[in-house]
């Protein structure tokens, strides 16, 4: 995806205190860390950023005091009940670096008719290009029985992404709905002569 750019001013003050008072300002605190470096503790602007983390893994091209950094985002702290974003981890990194993320599993098409699909890894762990992570990865049930099963291997990736998820694991699922034997059954049994009342 496309790099956001973020305006950010460093942080002076600390604690829960300052928090809150950058928070009811409409800023977002934040730690940006990685490559060794001291952590660097930043107050990024509250509307810009909440639209930014609805993607995966944002490249955030950031601007701190007139100073540029290039990070994605790995962490994001929400509000237990308001879900509003209280505190954001960034991770420093540099054009051509490759770096370990997981991404989102997307099911596209339909199985057979009769089933349904169960997913069993909502993420795949890869390594990617820190300028070019995929924000999903699509996996296509087009067609697929009962009984089928597609692992991590199979899974097709973007060219340059490595996959880190051990390749025999489950993602997508193709089965029965439960309950329909069952609800064979009871519709057998009621055909039957014998479930019936005998003719007068």
């Amino acid at each position: 995806m496309a790099e956001i750019k973020l305006a950010a001013e460093a942080r002076t003050e600390f604690g829960k205190g300052a928090a809150r008072r950058a928070r009811r300002a409409g800023k977002i605190p934040a730690v940006l860390y990685g490559h060794g470096a001291d952590p660097l503790h930043i107050n990024l602007p509250g509307h810009e950023t909440m639209l930014a983390v609805r993607h995966t893994n944002a490249l955030i091209g950031l601007d701190v005091d007139g100073e540029g950094y290039l990070a994605v985002v790995k962490d994001v702290q929400r509000h237990p009940v308001r879900a509003d974003i209280e505190h954001v981890d960034l991770l420093l990194v540099n054009k051509g670096e490759k770096i370990a993320v997981d991404i989102t599993v997307h099911v596209v098409g339909e199985s057979a008719p009769g089933s349904i699909h169960l997913v069993e890894e909502q993420t795949l762990s890869v390594e990617a290009d820190a300028t070019n992570i995929p924000e999903y990865v699509e996996v296509s049930i087009e067609g697929r029985e009962a009984g089928d099963h597609i692992v991590a291997g199979d899974v097709e990736l973007p060219e340059g992404v490595e996959l880190l998820t051990d390749g025999s694991y489950t993602v997508v699922t193709i089965t029965e709905p439960r309950g329909e034997e069952s609800a064979d059954e009871e519709s057998a049994a009621s055909a039957s002569p014998e479930s019936g009342s005998s003719p007068a």
